[in-house]
């Protein structure tokens, strides 16, 4: 199991959302409701579910970066004013 940030991949995110299994799957309409991921297949629910607790994504890393780099510049305008 991984634990920290999780690496992103632009061939696997592509092929993910190519794949013909996907398109088979959506054209028929064999999906099954948010959340019941659990029935379907209980394994690959139970992993996704700790693997999203334990690991962040790279973009949380950035978004915080800049939102402190925003809330700095204000206060360095406030205390220059």
């Amino acid at each position: 199991m991984k634990f920290g940030f999780r690496i992103p991949s632009l061939k696997k995110r592509i092929a993910a959302r190519t794949s013909l299994k996907r398109f088979v799957r959506h054209s028929l309409g064999l999906k099954a409701p948010r959340g019941w991921g659990c029935l379907t297949n209980p394994k690959r629910a139970l992993y996704n579910r700790i693997y999203s607790r334990t690991t962040r994504s790279c973009l949380v890393l950035l978004l915080g970066l800049s939102g402190a780099l925003v809330c700095f510049s204000f206060l360095l305008l406030t205390l220059n004013s």
